[in-house]
């Protein structure tokens, strides 16, 4: 028994000399309350300018300058982007793959099909990827997150 309790509590300390530390980026998180990505998606105009607190895995991360995350929603291949202001947070690419806590204010903007195909054209060129313009059929809404503050373990 006596050597039991002696590995449990070795175990435990060695895990928490382990466990990752949570690094924090802009604000301290201010709000309780998780608002579901999904929920945000499915009607981004109930939550256009409020100001919310959203947790998940980050599934990607600007390469150019470490400016936004997106961070995926509890539903399967959904996912929000976290915009921040150019040097203001930077977020390491490392990131990826992380869980975090993001707090910031929604934002739903309309854009054109010609402002889609720049769009499309800046983001190809700062992820290395191709971007094709026929991928473009119209006027689209674009939800984010203006980020104040997040947590990333």
């Amino acid at each position: 028994m006596k050597y039991f309790i002696t590995l449990i509590t070795l175990l435990f300390i060695i895990s928490s000399l382990y466990a990752a530390p949570t690094k924090k980026y802009g604000k301290k998180i201010s709000l309780k309350h998780i608002t579901k990505v999904s929920d945000i998606i499915a009607t981004p105009e109930k939550f256009n300018g409020k100001k919310v607190l959203v947790e998940g895995t980050i599934v990607n991360v600007c390469k150019k300058r470490g400016c936004w995350m997106e961070i995926g929603s509890e539903k399967e291949f959904e996912s929000i982007r976290f915009k921040v202001e150019d040097g203001v947070m930077v977020f390491p690419l490392d990131a990826k793959g992380k869980k975090t806590r993001a707090e910031g204010i929604v934002a739903v903007e309309t854009y054109t099909k010609e402002e889609l195909i720049e769009e499309g054209k800046k983001h190809a060129k700062e992820s290395g990827e191709k971007f094709d313009e026929a991928s473009i059929t119209g006027p689209e809404i674009n939800v984010k997150i203006m980020g104040e503050g997040a947590e990333i373990k």
